[in-house]
């Protein structure tokens, strides 16, 4: 990989571009029906912007290292029932696109029919930013971080 190209450069793009998604609100709905680990994940693939936060429950898996590993993941997360997968960074338009579409893909190879790849909506920026009922349900949550991202 040439020392100017994206982080990305090194591994295939994904086929699948344009991913299914949650909403927060769906999201938060999920986590206030029995949490994570029942039929979802949450993945924060945030890496040198992890600050601020992240929403409770959610594993951290930096998209910079993530593609080599997506099929052990794949497997543990189809041993623990997981059914929707769901992916964020900071904003869900970057990073967390292209890991939801780099395991849809995987998905899609092993012919599983009932797990999912997802974004979530508007990523962590979104999350932290929308109110009391979302901050309560973040780990490490640093109101001022995120002073810089309110309209």
């Amino acid at each position: 990989m040439e020392p100017d190209q994206p982080w990305h450069a090194a591994f295939p793009a994904p086929k699948t571009t344009e991913p299914g998604s949650f909403t927060r609100v769906e999201v938060l709905d999920k986590l206030r029906a029995g949490g994570i680990g029942r039929d979802f994940i949450l993945v924060d693939v945030r890496r040198n912007d992890y600050e601020g936060g992240t929403i409770r429950g959610a594993i951290n898996l930096p998209a910079q290292t993530l593609f080599p590993t997506i099929p052990v993941l794949y497997q543990l997360f189809k041993n623990a029932g997981i059914r929707h997968v769901i992916w964020y960074c900071g904003s869900s338009r970057g990073r967390g696109t292209r890991a939801a579409g780099w395991f849809s893909d995987h998905i899609e190879q092993q012919g599983d029919r009932d797990m999912q790849s997802m974004i979530l909506t508007g990523g962590i920026k979104g999350w932290a930013t929308s109110g009391q009922d979302y901050v309560t349900l973040m780990d490490g949550y640093v109101p001022e971080y995120w002073t810089q991202f309110q309209p």
